[in-house]
This record gives structure tokens, C-alpha cells and sequence, in this order.
């Protein structure tokens, strides 16, 4: 199922998420500019490399490499990687921001990103081949759409029968909860068979993102002002 809208209506200019966005599609299409080798070096040197990440964090490589837990949540590896995660931050990333506010929304983007990637270069500790994508913090996103609009319904498109294509309208829990749920079961599927010195999808960065935004949004989410009521002004 491919989102398409969802119900709730942000009250403010989703500028951050905007923001997002437009970075992530002006740096894939940098990308897209570079010769193959000089796309391979740019990977490898922005793109969360496990073993140099791991490396970093036990005092056996250049700090440095930590930072590429951060750059690495803007390269993407193709037409439908960006396509697919645009979506998904279109859709669902600005009711999250403006629950949260500009600034925090931003933080609790980068920050699920960063815990995502730890998740993933830890599953495939030891592994040369570089994390890319913005996945992980969009799952964050996600968890926290499931916390904070759980009754919201979003507009999909979807097969039915055998070979029609339609708009239809499913509960965002129901959506989101089998998104996980797919996440969970490729991913223990992954750990048995994924080689470290191959690259392939990133189920972990997903599970773990989704786990830390829906554990995360409540220090973020901000709260809704309560409704004014008359008998706040006058006595009946």
C-alpha cells in the first residue's frame, strides 16, 4: 500500500520537513552528477560505514566517522529509494512537526536517524559496506505518527483482485502497524542470511528507528492547549 494523504491538517508551514525534503532531493541529484568511481568515494566517505562507526565509538578509529551516522541520513541509491522515503516524509512528517515545533521536530528527526544507523551498523558489525538512506529516521517519523494519530486515516494506493488499482482509505494504526510488522519479519529473515560484505536493505535501521520515535516522541511531542471553555470566564 502506497500512501498517498492522510486526514489530519497541520496547523503550521512544515517548513523543517520542507526543508528535508528539498536537501535530500538536491544532494541525490548531486549524485546523480558524479562519475561511478567518483559516486563510490562519496558513499564511502559520507555514508555510515559499520566498521569504521564501530571503530569510532571504541576509541580504534577517527572520531570523525561518527559523524557520518549524520550525513549518511541524506544519500540515497536510486530512483525509487528517494522516491519511496519522500513519500513517506511527505505524507506523515507534518502533523509530527507540528505537534512537536520546528526546531524539536528536527532534532527528533536526526536523532531517530542516528540511533537507526547504530542499530543497523551493529547488526552488520564489522561490515565494510556503507548505510545509506534517510529510512531510519523516517521511521522515526512513523512511530511517532502512530503515538500521536492513531485514530487518522490515510489514503493509499493500492492492488485488489488480481489486477486492479485503486484510492482507498485505511485506519493510519492498521497501516503503520504492518508496516512494522513487515520490518520485524524481514529483518529477522536478514540476520540468518545477509552477508556483511554485501549491501541490501536496511530492515534493522527501520525497526530500530520506528522503536525509538515511538519511544522518543513524548519528550518531544508538545501539548495540545486545552480547549476554553465559557465557564472558564464566567460562573453558572
Amino acid at each position: 500500500m502506497i500512501p498517498i494523504s492522510d486526514s489530519p491538517r497541520s496547523r503550521t508551514i512544515p517548513f523543517v520537513n520542507w526543508m528535508l525534503i528539498l536537501l535530500n532531493v538536491l544532494i541525490f541529484l548531486f549524485e546523480l552528477s558524479l562519475p561511478p568511481r567518483a559516486l563510490d568515494r562519496f558513499l564511502f566517505a559520507w555514508g555510515a560505514v559499520p566498521v569504521r562507526v564501530w571503530g569510532a565509538l571504541l576509541g580504534q578509529e577517527d572520531p570523525f566517522w561518527l559523524i557520518t551516522l549524520i550525513t549518511s541520513q541524506f544519500l540515497h541509491g536510486g530512483w525509487a529509494h528517494i522516491l519511496g522515503n519522500m513519500l513517506y516524509l511527505w505524507v506523515f512528517g507534518d502533523n509530527v512537526e507540528d505537534r512537536m515545533g520546528h526546531l524539536r521536530y528536527l532534532v527528533f528527526y536526526v536523532l531517530c536517524g542516528v540511533l537507526a544507523g547504530l542499530i543497523q551498523t551493529l547488526v552488520l558489525f564489522g561490515s565494510r559496506v556503507p548505510l545509506i538512506g534517510a529510512s531510519g529516521a523516517i521511521a522515526g517519523v512513523l512511530g511517532a505518527y502512530l503515538v500521536l494519530f492513531p485514530g487518522a486515516r490515510v489514503t493509499v494506493l493500492s492492488p485488489y483482485f488480481l489486477f486492479g488499482l485503486g484510492f482507498f482509505e485505511v485506519p493510519a494504526a492498521l497501516l503503520l502497524v504492518m508496516w512494522f510488522l513487515l520490518q520485524f519479519i524481514n529483518g529477522m529473515a536478514a540476520i540468518t542470511t545477509a552477508s556483511p560484505s554485501v549491501g541490501g536493505i536496511g530492515w534493522w535501521a527501520h525497526i530500530g528507528g520506528f522503536v525509538a520515535g515511538w519511544l522518543l516522541v513524548r519528550l518531544f511531542a508538545r501539548r495540545r492547549p486545552r480547549p476554553v471553555w465559557p465557564s472558564d470566564w464566567y460562573e453558572w
